[in-house]
């Protein structure tokens, strides 16, 4: 549309020159010897069009300068989303019976939204989802922050409560004060079900217990980055045989159909329930919910 748009500019702009051309006319020009002149046939404009083309000239020249810039920027952030994207775990975990998948897709070319898989040595796994605020490479940034930090506080074997108090100290450290992090985390351990969270601001993870019913895991503390002295408490549930969980960002219930109808956590559930004999990988790729989107309008 952008290129139609300037297409057509040009096309009017070419017009306007044409209507202030004045036909031809006799002009004597010397011939390089004294007293012959030669009458040449040339073009004649109202006055001012040299100046008007010349304005057309250097102006299109400067669109062409923001361009090139723009060109090489898109190609950075083109690395930047590549480099993002490498952050992320992929491919699907195994554990015992358990298969934990992620996917994202930023709304940009790179975003803040981020997830985080980490197997531990005891058979134990994290898992993390957090939402950045605001969007674009400011968001980029501070995700990488975030998901640097948490991989080394990880490592020190904290308890959820004493690093997530952590992380928001180190958040609010590092970052602007007009960003903020929402995020989710948890402890599982495959072996015995146990699942041990702390949601700081996130959007409720779902539980899907087998029989078909809903379990939402609602916060426990206030996001990142918001009070340097914010604490957390943990809470703890059972993920069991049959069971899904599903951690996800507003990407998903905010997306509207083309009528302005939000998809919410009700077409979310439907989903779920539509597809619950997909496995990990297969729900969290784009298929499992373009269909029930394209129902939707």
């Amino acid at each position: 549309a952008r290129r139609a748009l300037y297409l057509a500019t040009l096309l009017v702009a070419l017009y306007g020159v044409l209507r202030l051309f004045r036909g031809f006319a006799l002009v004597d020009l010397p011939f390089g010897l004294p007293f012959l002149q030669v009458a040449v046939a040339l073009p004649v404009w109202a006055d001012g069009t040299f100046a008007l083309i010349l304005s057309l000239l250097l102006l299109n020249f400067l669109v062409l300068l923001e361009v090139a810039d723009r060109l090489s920027l898109k190609g950075e952030l083109e690395v930047a989303r590549e480099i993002q994207l490498a952050m992320l775990p992929a491919g699907t975990l195994r554990a015992d019976d358990v298969e934990v998948c992620g996917a994202t897709r930023p709304a940009n070319t790179v975003g803040g939204d981020f997830y985080d898989v980490l197997p531990r040595p005891d058979g134990r796994v994290i898992l993390t989802l957090g939402d950045v605020a605001g969007k674009g490479s400011p968001a980029a940034l501070l995700m990488a922050l975030l998901l640097a930090v948490l991989r080394t506080l990880v490592d020190e074997e904290l308890d959820a409560p004493e690093l997530m108090e952590r992380l928001n100290a180190q958040i609010c450290r590092h970052s602007p004060g007009s960003r903020f992090i929402t995020l989710f985390y948890a402890v599982y351990a495959p072996s015995s079900g146990r699942l041990v969270y702390v949601n700081a601001g996130q959007t409720p993870p779902l539980l899907r217990r087998r029989h078909g019913t809903f379990e939402r895991l609602e916060a426990t503390g206030v996001a990142l980055g918001m009070f340097e002295g914010s604490t957390y408490q943990s809470m703890e549930t059972f993920v069991g045989p049959g069971d899904t969980l599903v951690l996800y960002s507003d990407g998903i219930t905010e997306a509207e159909d083309p009528d302005g109808a939000p998809f919410e956590e009700s077409g979310l559930e439907q989903v779920l329930s539509t597809y619950s004999a997909f496995n990990a990988a297969e729900l969290a790729s784009e298929t499992a919910l373009l269909p029930e989107l394209r129902d939707r309008g």
